[in-house]
């Protein structure tokens, strides 16, 4: 026995030592080796950018309702036509230095821009960056909650108000000002640089942005990399970290909406059988939540938290040092916040409900409409495989609607990560740089037709109290991240642009 609690002891021992081993491995790069140190690199060009007239001019683009879901109805294609006027007035420089191509799959509709910026090196392959300035309409009945009307563009002493300001018409406007200070500066590109300002993302981008692939195609056009929107510089969202995160995220996850079908006996709800096919559906979705599809901390996002973790708490350092141990707890604990959890698994989400058409009716039939976003690792026929396995009901049907597949994952060893790397440790002090997903969708699952990495980043601070404004009320940015945008965007211009 004494034997036994020696070797145990031993295998402990070793144990306790493998796992401190591998924890104080587990840190931070050394200040002289960190991506903040090598940033720090003096740039040729020194744009100088007014951050009131930034805002100003922000504040003016969200004044047009540039609603894309709209744009059947005259007055909203009027207000596309009078941005696109405005924008050519307020940023001459673009318009004329630059190769401009106003496109449209719906020739009635041509409010995509391209501009192209040449440059003086043809071998180089091109890189593009985008915006887009189309937004979602202001959720009827809640036009009063706002602290600002939605569409006044209102600037305070901190802040710039109005639906767009940070998905995505503040990226597109510190575009135009980068674009424009650096031509000042009389900056020329080595490679050829594209700027895409599209207007129907927040719709799928039918028109514009697959305008834009189109026009690349038939150029021969085949980009190195991308930049379009995605995740911000995170403030507050990693628990346990201190610092800011930017999440530049290399892949996106897919879309599939499907219905889940239950069939019961119709007849009079007077006379209601034991089991109704609304009692056969509830069952169902119970099942599916009992049951989420798996996952876990792995692949890319495995690469995510191996970039942030190391700048945790000794303890917390050592769970995510040592995986291989602690894995199942730290899923766990990732699993209970909606936004890791979507970072680790395909999502499930009910959304829509129907059944009989009258209260005193049995239903037929009784349909949840169900939305899932798509991890990496998933496609449409894993996700129908996992509902049939799960609801093992043979009353239960499942009918696809709509699917998307993942984008693919971009590299985060080539040299447009790297610049966007670079530019954010140039912009931001003390932030974190980590490869990520975007949970939604953007204009990058086009682009990646055209282009060998396709990156999804927006160079703005955000809290959990601005993600609310996404879609939702009361919509704002800084005007010191108005600012800190076009300064980044400039320093990725000159850094790509000289490559």
């Amino acid at each position: 026995m004494k034997r036994l609690l020696m070797g145990l002891g031993a295998i402990l021992l070793a144990l306790v030592v493998i796992v401190l081993v591998r924890t104080a491995h587990y840190s931070p790069p050394p200040l002289s080796q960190s991506p903040a140190t090598q940033a720090q690199t003096a740039r040729t060009f020194n744009p100088q950018f007014d951050s009131r007239q930034i805002a100003g001019n922000l504040s003016r683009a969200i004044q047009f309702q540039t609603v894309s879901s709209e744009l059947q109805n005259p007055p909203t294609k009027a207000q596309f036509e009078q941005f696109l006027d405005w924008l050519a007035q307020t940023y001459p420089q673009v318009h004329t230095q630059l190769d401009v191509q106003p496109l449209g799959i719906n020739p009635e509709q041509p409010y995509t821009r391209l501009f192209t910026w040449r440059g003086s090196d043809p071998a180089l392959q091109p890189v593009m960056f985008s915006a887009h300035y189309d937004v979602v309409p202001v959720i009827p009945g809640t036009e009063d909650e706002w602290q600002h009307p939605p569409y006044s563009g209102a600037v305070d002493n901190t802040h710039i108000w109005g639906r767009g300001a940070l998905d995505d018409k503040g990226a597109a406007i510190a575009l135009m000002e980068a674009a424009t200070q650096m031509l000042a500066e009389g900056f020329q590109p080595r490679r050829t640089l594209y700027i895409a300002l599209t207007n129907d993302e927040e719709i799928g981008g039918p028109s514009g942005t697959a305008a834009v692939v189109e026009k690349l195609k038939n150029d021969g056009v085949q980009l190195a990399w991308t930049l379009d929107e995605g995740s911000f510089v995170l403030r507050g969202f990693v628990p346990g970290i201190d610092q800011d995160v930017a999440s530049i995220n290399v892949a996106e996850k897919g879309f599939l909406t499907l219905d889940l079908i239950a069939r019961g006996e119709g007849g009079h709800s007077s006379m209601p059988p034991k089991e109704t096919a609304v009692d056969t559906l509830a069952s169902a979705l119970m099942k599916l939540q009992a049951s989420p599809i798996s996952g876990g901390l792995e692949g890319l996002s495995a690469e995510m938290f191996d970039a942030i973790a190391p700048h945790m708490s000794f303890e917390k350092r050592m769970l995510f040092a040592n995986r291989w141990l602690f894995g199942g707890l730290i899923d766990r604990a990732l699993s209970t916040n909606p936004g890791t959890a979507a970072m680790l698994h395909t999502t499930t989400a009910p959304t829509m409900l129907r059944a009989s058409v009258k209260a005193n009716v049995l239903p037929i039939e009784a349909v949840a409409t169900i939305n899932f976003r798509l991890h990496p690792r998933d496609t449409e026929q894993t996700v129908v495989d996992y509902l049939n396995t799960t609801v093992d009901d043979p009353r239960v049907t499942v009918e696809v609607h709509d699917s998307r597949s993942p984008s693919r994952v971009s590299s985060t060893e080539r040299a447009g990560y790297h610049g966007v790397e670079h530019a954010t440790h140039s912009t931001y002090d003390h932030v974190i740089t980590a490869p990520g997903l975007t949970v939604g969708g953007t204009d990058s699952r086009r682009y990646q037709v055209v282009a060998e990495d396709n990156y999804r980043f927006n160079p703005m601070i955000v809290t959990r109290d601005d993600i609310k404004g996404f879609h939702g009320t009361n919509e704002r940015i800084t005007i010191d991240n108005m600012l800190k945008a076009a300064e980044f965007y400039s320093h990725l211009m000159e850094t790509a642009g000289s490559q």
